[in-house]
């Protein structure tokens, strides 16, 4: 890459260390140096990868409740891009677009963990009052950190050890070397990842849910059922997450159907002499169901109370940065800095501008809940009052935690929102119901946005300061990264409530469950709370409890909690299917005796998996769009599937889309399944293999 017709230089050697009396860092790109940054090629990369990888990270967050990470790929794939141009990006061209598109995974971290809720708890949202409460919050997000970008970016230099910045620094800047054959990389990986799912969503060429019921009936009966759907999906998240955390979820998921499942179907069923203590249980009770809704009934709540119980912990953890932080907000809020006397790589938005849009997001929010919800003008100004404060009080704490361990804990800070919400809702407002209920998911919706937005843009910021990047150019583009992620994360949720839907009907109860295809613990968890805390209906607080039990026993002996109770909540078959691209993923990476050959086969599986992921999830939202009546067309997913027979059935009133298999599906259909996530495996080993350090070659 070329500046002016110079080569960009590479880091500083003092770009990660604390500086010495005296010692000044200087970018990459000098505060003098005047490059093309914002341009009309940076802004059309970020708004379209910003939109496809917003969209990618919904599905992928829905269908297995694990994020994707968004910066490294778009990294490459701007450096990769840019080269196809006669003028080749610049440095700060590629920073842009990064900073941009980073707001994907960002946004949909915070709408993914609420918006959902208010189909599980069947209240009918507006997704234009959705997108209106996400938007503020990612817009307060940024407004929050801006007055605190010089301290965690510059004062703290080399203090602070920015994980993800420096990962995706380095990408930057030693693309120039790599970035052709990664980027080249990434897109057939990607491409591979969309057929692949498109074959088993839309197609249903094989049969991806496999499983022992039909190899084993006798074990089925009792309760022991292994399963693992070998999609690209799960092989791709397993890959990039590694054995040791895949090994930790997977665990979560064989104890609670390989002895929380057996168990309950042993000690419940009929007839039975309980050795222990010689009591007799009734016939015919609801152990006598089949394992999936034993897990649903039983199993699951605990995992709800584990998960809940987790981002506490975290929240406990990280009490030393929550005290720490909370003064530098208000530090920020009153420092103001002379623009004349600045230069280019320290420039922000004006402070005046700052609290005046902080102010218009104050009103947006005081409107949203006064006209689009009805809530009373005093709801409405608790409503506002509350995102604001809370936003503001925990906005330094997601900068912070992800500048010191690359981890915000946004969940346990989303958890405490919603419950101060709820409280504060019931009995300061005197609100409950399901008006209640919609506000108290909205201030949540907002909050979290704010606080994952806050804790990826310093990301963003600290990878400006070391390149040289305009840090108002930063920030303004960020407001437009929002509102296209915003959209496309409002939009997926629409999508897969329409085709999929976040729930579905229990036959046996004939109630609203939650879809197992679209699992979104976080959410259900968010409407489990809200829905108890806002309304009278019982509750398994003693399930809750026991998993929240659980997690503490797990911090004791020192098991990542988190992903232990994922593995809990979530079904099996997913997390066996994210386990096995654990396993080949670890057999890569000690495919060569060789320490640097096996590193770099490592690195290049992991940006394959990473566009296996992100294919899979851009065909799993064309399997989606394929479910919708597309006008004259129809529902082209009944004429194109093979192994399912889709048909529509009604169900309470409406018009639902439901499939059957056909004859061969169950059966062979598995054969050819179990063949084809194998095959997939083989393929990126052999790719990832491939290559070989420069000394052999």
């Amino acid at each position: 890459m070329e500046a002016d017709g110079a080569a960009v230089k590479i880091l500083p050697d003092n770009a990660y260390r604390p500086l010495k009396p005296g010692e000044v860092y200087q970018p990459v790109v000098p505060a003098d140096s005047r490059i093309p940054e914002v341009t009309l090629r940076s802004l059309l990369y970020g708004a379209i990868l910003t939109l496809v990888f917003a969209a990618a990270a919904a599905y992928i967050g829905f269908k297995t409740a694990n994020a994707i990470e968004t910066a490294i790929p778009i990294a490459i794939l701007a450096v990769f891009f840019g080269r196809r141009h006669a003028r080749r990006n610049t440095l700060l061209e590629n920073v842009i677009i990064q900073s941009m598109g980073q707001a994907a995974g960002v946004v949909v971290a915070g709408a993914g963990f609420t918006i959902p809720a208010l189909y599980i708890n069947q209240l009918h949202p507006n997704m234009f009052h959705a997108f209106l409460a996400v938007v503020s919050g990612g817009f307060l997000g940024i407004l929050l950190l801006i007055p605190l970008r010089r301290y965690f970016v510059k004062d703290q230099h080399g203090l602070l050890p920015f994980p993800e910045a420096t990962a995706t620094t380095e990408i930057l800047v030693t693309g120039e070397q790599s970035g052709s054959s990664s980027g080249g990389t990434l897109l057939t990986a990607l491409g591979i990842g969309a057929l692949f799912e498109f074959l088993v969503e839309v197609i249903h060429l094989w049969n991806a849910k496999l499983s022992t019921h039909h190899l084993f009936p006798g074990l089925y009966e009792k309760g022991l059922e292994l399963r693992m759907e070998g999609t690209a999906t799960n092989f791709g998240l397993g890959y990039i997450i590694g054995i040791k955390y895949a090994a930790i979820i997977a665990a979560g998921s064989l104890l609670a159907n390989l002895v929380f499942v057996p168990l309950a179907i042993y000690f419940g069923s009929g007839a039975l002499d309980n050795p222990l203590n010689q009591v007799t249980y009734l016939k015919d009770s609801i152990f006598m169901a089949p394992p999936g809704d034993i897990w649903k009934t039983f199993v699951r709540p605990i995992g709800i109370g584990a998960i809940a119980v987790a981002g506490l912990v975290g929240i406990l953890k990280m009490s030393k940065i929550i005290l720490g932080s909370i003064s530098l907000g208000f530090k920020g809020l009153f420092s103001e800095h002379s623009p004349a006397s600045m230069e280019r790589t320290d420039l922000d938005i004006k402070p005046s501008y700052v609290l005046l849009l902080e102010l218009v997001m104050a009103v947006l929010l005081f409107l949203v809940f006064k006209f689009a919800f009805g809530a009373t003008l005093w709801v409405s100004f608790l409503g506002a009052a509350i995102v604001l404060f809370l936003a503001f009080l925990f906005t330094p704490v997601a900068a912070r935690a992800i500048a010191i361990v690359g981890v915000n804990p946004v969940s346990g800070m989303t958890l405490i929102t919603v419950i101060l919400a709820c409280l504060l809702l019931v009995k300061v407002g005197g609100l409950a119901g399901p008006s209640g209920q919609i506000i108290a998911i909205s201030i949540g919706a907002a909050v979290c946005t704010a606080l994952s937005m806050s804790g990826a843009f310093v990301t963003d910021l600290k990878i400006g300061y070391w390149l040289g990047a305009t840090p108002r150019n930063q920030e303004r583009l960020k407001f437009l990264a929002i509102l296209i992620a915003s959209a496309a994360i409002i939009g997926v949720i629409y999508l897969l409530q329409k085709s999929y839907g976040f729930t579905i009907l229990n036959p046996e109860t004939g109630k609203l469950d939650s879809n197992p295809a679209l699992p979104a613990p976080q959410a259900n968890l968010i409407g489990a709370i809200v829905k108890s805390l806002m309304s009278n209906e019982p509750q398994p607080w003693m399930l809750y409890a026991t998993g929240g039990l659980l997690t503490l026993i797990l911090e004791i002996v020192g098991v990542p909690a988190l992903a232990f109770a994922l593995g809990l909540y979530l079904p099996l078959g997913i997390n066996l299917g994210i386990l096995f691209g654990g396993i080949v993923s670890w057999v890569v990476a000690h495919s060569s005796r060789k320490e640097a050959v096996a590193k770099a086969r490592k690195d290049k599986g992991i940006l394959i998996a990473s566009g296996l992921v992100a294919g899979a999830a851009l065909g799993g939202i064309l399997s989606a769009v394929m479910r919708m009546p597309l006008w004259f067309l129809g529902t082209p997913i009944t004429r194109l599937s093979v192994g399912q027979d889709f048909y529509y059935a009604t169900e309470k009133g409406r018009e639902v889309l439901k499939n059957r298999p056909a004859p061969w599906f169950e059966d062979r259909g598995m054969l050819v399944g179990a063949l084809a996530i194998l095959a997939l495996a083989a393929l990126v080993f052999a790719m990832a293999a491939a290559v070989k350090h420069q000394e052999e070659n």
